[in-house]
């Protein structure tokens, strides 16, 4: 679980975001929806420590970030995975030395302990034998799922995707959604995913925060945002007349 507790964050004189308290749930997918601009991103970023708060308290299960020393925001840390927009792959190494990186960063694995680990996480995400390829040898999707098991390799507590399913095809976007959701649920992590597609919304949205503005406009589930009282929300949710139609369907039944 994480806590939101009052967030507020400015970049000089612009207000990102505005006095935001949310929980994220262990065990299940947590989705940040909202447009481009909204601050969703910046929000995601605020939640893992890359841009630190102004105001407010985050709370990872029962430890408060603001107490902790630079030493222990470091252990902290070793809990996360993180999933960016892009994999974020680096070129120039293999897809084992890509995979092996966090390792190599935050731990004092043996050289055998790192391989064991790689290996794993690479058979977890259906990626078995390209330990040796190069990131430019493999598909979007692969590498979307080296990135994945890249997140995953300390075993975390705590996995941070930003925009997952983006420069996808639908058909490799539901796998990469389904990956992240078994894994959440197999590990019981607390899992938060920032995105704007619809789909991946619907598939596997346990909780919601709707971002508008930056403040947080809507929470509920996957099952409430079709009949949701929010106008900001359904311009967002409804803007493609695929979703005016599951909703239209919806109230006839």
């Amino acid at each position: 679980m994480i806590q939101l507790t009052h967030i507020w964050k400015s970049f000089g004189e612009q207000t990102v975001l505005k006095n935001i308290s949310t929980v994220f749930e262990t065990g299940k997918a947590n989705l940040i929806i909202g447009a481009s601009g909204s601050g969703k991103t910046v929000l995601l970023k605020t939640v893992f420590g890359l841009h630190k708060a102004d105001k407010g308290e985050i709370v990872y299960d029962t430890t408060s970030f603001n107490s902790l020393s630079l030493l222990e925001q470091r252990l902290l840390r070793q809990q996360m995975g993180i999933l960016f927009q892009g994999s974020a792959l680096f070129d120039f190494a293999t897809v084992e030395e890509n995979v092996r990186f966090p390792m190599d960063f935050l731990t004092d694995w043996s050289a055998e302990q790192k391989r064991e680990r790689v290996e794993f996480c690479l058979q977890r995400v259906n990626l078995p034998n390209v330990q040796r390829l190069y990131p430019s040898e493999l598909s979007g999707g692969m590498q979307k799922r080296v990135g994945i098991a890249r997140a995953i390799a300390l075993n975390p507590k705590y996995l941070f995707c930003d925009e997952p399913n983006s420069g996808l095809d639908p058909q490799t976007a539901i796998i990469i959604d389904e990956l992240i959701y078994e894994i959440t649920q197999e590990y019981q992590m607390t899992t938060i995913i920032n995105t704007h597609d619809m789909n991946s919304v619907m598939a596997i949205g346990d909780k919601l925060i709707f971002i508008y503005k930056g403040e947080k406009a809507w929470e509920g589930t996957k099952e409430e945002i079709i009949h949701a009282d929010c106008p900001t929300l359904n311009d967002f949710v409804f803007a493609s007349k695929l979703f005016k139609k599951v909703r239209e369907m919806h109230k006839v039944s």
